[in-house]
Order: structure tokens, then C-alpha cells, then sequence
């Protein structure tokens, strides 16, 4: 994507991370952990030459967690968004919908 065409960040928080709320962004960031770890051992189940079957399982498994942690994070921003009701709220829902779309 060329510079001209890249979006701006969807807004500016306070505080570190996407979400202003802690447990939300805690609970994203174990899930993504997890789906890190469940790579490796995908990574170790191929050079172990382990059966295709159980390797497809376990890579569903984590497209699966990714995808929900993508889906988490978006619809909190959209509730965050629509919490705050200001006049950029309805740019942002937008873009948020986009965001949400481009996972399914």
C-alpha cells in the first residue's frame, strides 16, 4: 500500500495498546500467546513428520483463536466507539466495519 493510500490510525488512545480497556486488551493478548505457541507445535508436529490429519486440525485451531482475537478487538473498539458518540464516531464505525469484514 502506497503511503498516500494508508489510513490513518483508527484513533488516538490514552494509555498504551488499542483498547482503553485493560482486561479486554490482557484477555487478546493471552489468546494471541497461545495461538503463538500452538504455531510451534504445529512447526514441531511438520518436522516431526507427524500425520497431515492432526496437522490441519491444530492449524484450524489456530486460525480459529487468531480470528476471535481479530473479532474481539474490533467489536470492543466498536463499543468503545459507540460508547463515546462523538461526530468522528460514525467514520470510525465505518472503518470499523471494514476492518471486521476483511476477517470473514
Amino acid at each position: 500500500m502506497t503511503e498516500s493510500k494508508r489510513s490513518a490510525p483508527l484513533r488516538t488512545l490514552q494509555g498504551p495498546g488499542p483498547l482503553r480497556d485493560p482486561d479486554q486488551a490482557r484477555a487478546i493478548a493471552t489468546r494471541l500467546k497461545r495461538a503463538q505457541g500452538q504455531i510451534g507445535a504445529v512447526v514441531r508436529m511438520i518436522e516431526e513428520g507427524r500425520n497431515c490429519e492432526e496437522i490441519v486440525t491444530q492449524i484450524a485451531a489456530v486460525s480459529k483463536a487468531v480470528n476471535t482475537a481479530a473479532f474481539t478487538m474490533l467489536t470492543s473498539s466498536m463499543r468503545e466507539c459507540l460508547a463515546e458518540s462523538t461526530a468522528e464516531s460514525s467514520a470510525l464505525a465505518d472503518r470499523l466495519q471494514k476492518l471486521f469484514l476483511s476477517l470473514a
